[in-house]
């Protein structure tokens, strides 16, 4: 229809109208369905009706014009004079075709307008008087009209260009032409309205508001057409966009396909041979299964594909159910925990069993085991020499200041960014389902509203659990089973009692001067000598000289502040070496002090018996053991007054409370007259007051001290000891009796007065640790103070 309608734009141009006296007053009436023009545009109209049909052969025969009037309703198939609109047109003509499908197409044009007076004949179609239609111009100077005109005329060929491709001739023709009627006839055929609308404008005999009514309608198509034009950019960009995307794809593809496939395919490729190579348990490979067939499920551009596609890598990289071979050569496992670590007998002791055990029955589950000591004793590094002995893979979790729960089972895949936690996480590391796996520093985890890490441990060190370990992420249950898991941890105050039942505790104890110059001599030295760059046989530090270091510069139970001070000491020979300045190459004790600067401590000393009421203690501390002088002595006052001083803790305040209460009950047995605490008052002292002291184990000892300030009796020389006293005066054992012993060793106490119940720590200690020392083993304070206190009272004592 748009090139019929262009070829009529062609033809109308510089058209005439019909004049209204050359009108005939009796007319043949053309009926159309839903159709109303106008004059001076030619139209295509469909024949059908019978009678229609007649009346067009017959004006092709005999010429001359037919009134055009538009039906009120379409369904009408013999319409009459009501069923037709009143005001029509007058037509000729133009062209008549046949088509193959036998319908008639006929291209009117209308000549002026006409109202429809009467309908004089039915048959053999309708026929009817018509009457011309007068226009009533404006005036030649309404400059407002000749507006109109022109807005009609450039928004009419705003929407012919809108709606057809006009050639440039047509184009530059409409432009040129003059004749404004022929433009608003046109642009009431063009308009897109109803037929009531162009009705009642083709029906307004004033020009000027004719006009007004159709830049109306105009205006709303250019609206509409505007409208049109924005949804088809924006659909062009969309449709330019996918295409675009689907050109993209399309090469890739080809390109994937040169190189040898596509992308997508490979990657299911790949991952089907990765998990015939896996090997899964029944129940483990359905539902993988399930999990790639829904990854496969899903488009490669979708964002949960890429979610899906790392769960599935994540499962795809751990190792299931595959495990490193252990060495079962316990001559070669004893040699690599020796070579790396001195001392800690019962550590490697432990580890040796379990290869023992393990060789023989060749399949058990891991101990757990939980080493427990001072800092800087190598509890963190004997986990990566027991894998070295193992030859097994070696993992170190550090769980200071965890306290997240998640972190341990691992995130829900609910979450964005959710990802395995570290006991997996470890395990893929690995590449070994059966590593050594280090928890270092498990007394160092928190717990906040997250949840609790450490309750969350209890499945992983659990060996009746740990089997078919559950992450959260993972959502499959993983064998732990075969994994030697070794905690670390300083003290276990801060540990849960369920967590501490589930672990195999071993002691690892602070090292004695002696063990301490042997591993300095045999690991640290050699290691800060490779570090520094400086060669073995160019500097050497003797064993004397690093006693004087161990026990002046440095105050620990481990080696890390001693390994400090000589990587201290090689950085100024690697300067000195550099500089070429002399220096000596065997440093001796009197060369320590330009190296390291004044002595920082000082050595605990026996201060000897001469005074009355005080006793040598013996302290364990974080660092080590240490010696603790207990003073006593008596001031006159009312009595019943007792003093402490020195930042006692509580527990070592009630020691003092009742040492004094029993030795108030038993003072006829120790010869101490009752009016003595009716007149005196009582002040227990401990030394280096700004460090707070607290434990049980001080009671015989701060019996002791009161006894001889009351009796005045000498203590005897270079005696030390340590013991809880009851009420009833039992001598209870107390710990750290190792710490203990070598710190009455370093102080030069000869003699020790333990409980006898910690007679079998000191057979647990090594003899040459032992040498120089008599122990003494009682079962209550009157043994104790047989032994500790002398006859022989001491110069000018008091008169009690």
């Amino acid at each position: 229809m748009n090139d019929t309608l262009a070829q009529s734009l062609e033809m109308i141009i510089d058209k005439k109208t019909i004049r209204p006296e050359d009108l005939e007053k009796e007319l043949p009436i053309l009926p159309l369905m839903n159709m109303l023009f106008f004059p001076g545009a030619p139209t295509p109209i469909n024949i059908g009706r019978p009678k229609s049909l007649k009346l067009i052969e017959d004006l092709q025969n005999r010429g001359g014009f037919t009134g055009v009037f538009c039906q009120k309703d379409i369904k009408q198939e013999d319409p009459g004079y009501d069923d037709l609109y009143p005001v029509g047109l007058v037509a000729r003509i133009m062209n008549i075709t046949k088509e193959e499908n036998g319908s008639t197409s006929v291209i009117l044009i209308g000549e002026s307008r006409v109202h429809l007076d009467e309908i004089t004949a039915t048959e053999p179609y309708l026929t009817g008087h018509v009457s011309a239609m007068e226009t009533f111009l404006p005036s030649k100077s309404d400059k407002e009209f000749k507006e109109q005109q022109k807005t009609i005329k450039d928004k009419i060929i705003h929407i012919l260009m809108s709606k057809l491709m006009l050639p440039d001739f047509l184009l530059e023709s409409l432009q040129r032409t003059k004749d404004y009627n022929y433009m608003v006839n046109l642009a009431f055929t063009t308009v897109d309205a109803s037929i009531e609308s162009k009705h009642e404008i083709l029906a307004c005999n004033d020009l000027k508001e004719r006009y007004n009514k159709l830049l109306s309608l105009l205006d709303n198509e250019l609206q509409l057409l505007e409208i049109k034009e924005s949804i088809r950019r924006k659909t062009q960009v969309d449709i330019n966009n996918q295409q675009r995307e689907y050109f993209l794809q399309q090469e890739m593809k080809n390109i994937q396909e040169a190189l040898g496939g596509n992308i997508h395919d490979l990657e299911l490729q790949e991952i089907q041979e990765k998990t015939a190579k896996i090997n899964f348990t029944p129940e483990q490979r359905a539902y993988f299964e399930k999990e790639l067939k829904k990854m496969e499920s899903l488009h490669p551009h979708s964002p949960d594909y890429s979610t899906q596609m790392s769960y599935i890598q994540t499962i795809l990289s751990l190792p299931w159910n595959s495990y490193t071979k252990d060495n079962f050569n316990l001559v070669r496992a004893k040699k690599v925990l020796d070579k790396d670590h001195f001392g800690l007998d019962k550590v490697k002791d432990r580890i040796l069993e379990h290869l023992a055990v393990l060789k023989l029955k060749k399949d058990m589950k891991s101990p757990i085991i939980c080493l427990v000591g001072p800092p800087g004793v190598g509890k963190t590094s004997l986990g990566k020499s027991i894998a070295d002995a193992l030859d097994r893979k070696y993992i170190r979790m550090s769980l200071g200041g965890l306290h997240d729960e998640a972190e341990i089972r691992g995130h829900r895949r609910t979450y964005i960014g959710a990802m395995p936690g570290r006991i997996i996480h470890s395990i893929q590391k690995a590449g070994s389902s059966n590593p050594v796996i280090i928890l270092d520093e498990i007394d160092k985890i928190g717990h906040d509203y997250k949840g609790d890490p450490a309750a969350a441990l209890l499945e992983v060190l659990d060996p009746e659990q740990n089997f078919a370990f559950h992450d959260n992420y993972l959502n499959m249950d993983f064998d732990l089973s075969k994994v030697l898991f070794i905690a670390t941890a300083n003290s276990l105050t801060n540990v849960s009692q369920p967590l501490i039942d589930r672990m195999e505790l071993i002691y690892v104890n602070g090292y004695i001067t002696e063990e301490k110059v042997e591993i300095a001599r045999k690991h640290l030295l050699p290691m800060q000598l490779e570090n520094h760059g400086v060669p073995k046989n160019k500097f050497d530090i003797p064993k004397k000289t690093l006693e004087v270091i161990i026990e002046s510069y440095t105050r620990e139970s481990g080696v890390r502040e001693l390994n400090k001070k000589i990587a201290k000491i090689l950085r100024k020979i690697a300067r000195a070496i550099s500089e070429e300045v002399d220096y000596s190459h065997k440093l001796g004790v009197d060369d320590l002090h330009p190296y390291l600067g004044p002595v920082e401590y000082t050595k605990d000393r026996y201060e000897g018996n001469d005074y009355v009421g005080v006793v040598t203690g013996l302290a364990w501390t974080a660092v080590g053991g240490e010696i603790l002088l207990i003073e006593a002595s008596l001031s006159k006052g009312k009595g019943a007054k007792l003093t402490l001083t020195g930042n006692l803790g509580d527990v070592m305040k009630e020691s003092a409370i009742l040492s004094l209460e029993y030795i108030k009950a038993n003072a006829s047995r120790m010869d101490i007259p009752d009016t003595v605490f009716e007149k005196w008052n009582v002040h227990i002292h401990i030394p280096e007051g700004a460090i707070p002291k607290d434990g049980p184990s001080a009671g015989i000892t701060m019996t002791t001290a009161l006894v001889s300030a009351f009796t005045q009796r000498k203590v005897k020389p270079h005696l030390a000891m340590t013991g809880e006293m009851t009420l009833r005066g039992k001598a209870l054992p107390v710990g750290g009796i190792k710490e203990k012993i070598l710190a009455a060793k370093r102080a030069g106490i000869r003699e020790i007065i333990l409980s006898r119940e910690n007679k079998r720590h000191i057979d647990e200690i090594n003899a040459s640790y032992l040498k120089g020392l008599q122990f003494h083993y009682v079962d209550d304070i009157q043994e104790v103070l047989d032994i500790a206190l002398l006859k022989e009272k001491i110069k000018n004592p008091l008169a009690l």
